[in-house]
């Protein structure tokens, strides 16, 4: 029986999963990585920009696909824009020195890329000792994890059990089996979570890229603010090959407490002056929706590991919102990475107990994971400022509007303009002190 139970375990074939996968297969260990879609990925959903360098660490090969990339564009464009009901403001970046690889950042499409990313976990297991002993195995099912003297030593999954001295849990959001074995709380408080709904319209490449002026494989990501009617949340637009990611990110307990619904709220966004051109010459191919961390550090278990297993990825709570960009991906598969680096670290000391798993979070801990997740809690904060999402975008675009206005009329002093449309607004001289202080010390 001994011969048959794996080193390690992992539940879930998504980007976190699949990176601890693919190092522990290249150091050599006996794994299984179980995923319960038809491939790696092939559940979710979610997507947009994946940052690095982790990426292109773990998986180098993706420097050498450029000519058939798994990924979809580099992103070399960012843009945010301030949407009041009638009209929006932008800010925008491109530069040169994002066109370089490795990049800073590639748009994806996850059922494309984790499918991808599951492949090269089985080359990097073909070439290990264990070539004929470690597997990645989808349409499996995990219902239980098995705990034998209060140690987690396995999964069930129907009438078929698996052993391994390890499990890693990678099962993303709704995190049944992590709750189990009480590494999270039994009910997540609806706070940390939001739920972000999607549509990917498909165009023709050309018609793509005259649109939003790509070439090549240049690519843009746009995050809207104001979009919300005042719900927590915000909107995205990520430029694909030959289509694009357009949705929304709506915080659950904001949007229970509303009387809107999540597909009116879509349909003003796409509506919007701002949006509804863009739309035309495509065609809306896909719909999905999902649950998502938003990015509070309380979500985090305090305790990411027990006897036996270890937690990543969005099971963790692992979403990084600094203002200037919204980090998932990247902190999962750098999660799965010093999970498995931990895993190895056990091994070689025949050690899987709690306190050996510590060191997955003392590397967490140390690593830009967890570094940024604490200087920016306050970030996190300062955007979910319930202002923001309403009566700031208002505010900016009042002030736009004045400054480009010519109505025949005596001009007026930017100062005088920003005066008049903050006494217009609901927001007062003290809110503007506070919220600049607050950003200003956050951001």
């Amino acid at each position: 029986m001994e011969d048959e139970k794996f080193d390690c375990i992992i539940v879930g074939g998504g980007v976190a999963g699949c990176a601890a996968a693919k190092v522990l297969a290249d150091n050599n260990m006996k794994i299984l990585l179980v995923e319960k879609g038809e491939w790696t990925g092939s559940k979710n959903v979610s997507g947009g920009v994946l940052y690095g360098p982790t990426p292109w660490e773990i998986f180098p090969e993706l420097k050498n696909t450029l000519e058939n990339p798994p990924f979809e564009r580099f992103i070399n464009r960012r843009r945010l824009s301030f949407m009041s009901d009638d009209s929006s403001f932008s800010i925008d970046y491109k530069s040169q020195k994002y066109d370089n690889v490795p990049y800073n950042g590639v748009s994806v499409l996850r059922s494309k890329f984790d499918r991808w990313l599951g492949e090269q976990v089985e080359e990097s297991i073909a070439k290990s000792d264990f070539a004929e002993d470690s597997f990645v195995a989808t349409e499996v099912m995990v219902e239980e994890l098995i705990i034998k003297d209060g140690k987690v030593c396995g999964i069930r999954a129907g009438e078929d059990e698996f052993e391994s001295d390890c499990v890693i849990l990678a099962e993303g959001v709704n995190s049944l089996l992590t709750r189990s074995i009480g590494l999270q709380k039994e009910i997540v408080d609806a706070k940390y979570v939001a739920t972000g709904i999607k549509e990917v319209w498909q165009y023709d490449q050309d018609l793509l890229e005259a649109k939003f002026q790509l070439d090549g494989l240049e690519g843009v990501s746009n995050e809207f603010v104001g979009c919300t009617k005042g719900i927590e949340g915000g909107g995205f637009l990520y430029t694909n090959k030959d289509s694009i990611s357009l949705g929304l990110v709506l915080g659950i307990k904001d949007l229970r407490d509303s009387n809107e619904t999540v597909y009116d709220l879509l349909d003003s966004f796409k509506d919007h002056t701002s949006i509804k051109p863009l739309l035309k010459g495509g065609k809306m191919v896909e719909y999905s929706a999902h649950v998502v961390p938003v990015g509070d550090i309380d979500m985090i278990p305090k305790q990411l590991y027990t006897d036996g297993a270890v937690v990543v990825g969005d099971a963790a709570g692992l979403v990084l919102n600094t203002g200037k960009s919204i980090e998932g991906m990247n902190l999962a598969m750098e999660s799965g990475r010093q999970a498995a680096l931990a895993i190895i670290e056990a091994k070689k000391k025949r050690d899987f107990s709690k306190a050996s798993l510590k060191s997955y979070q003392d590397r967490l801990s140390e690593s830009y994971v967890m570094k940024d997740l604490r200087n920016f809690q306050g970030a996190f904060h300062f955007i979910h400022n319930p202002d923001m999402f309403k009566k700031y975008p208002d505010l900016v675009n009042s002030i736009m509007n004045d400054v480009f206005l010519v109505d025949g009329q005596e001009k007026k002093k930017t100062r005088d303009i920003i005066k008049k449309a903050v006494d217009e607004s609901d927001l007062s001289y003290w809110d503007l002190m506070k919220t600049s202080i607050q950003g200003g010390l956050s951001l």
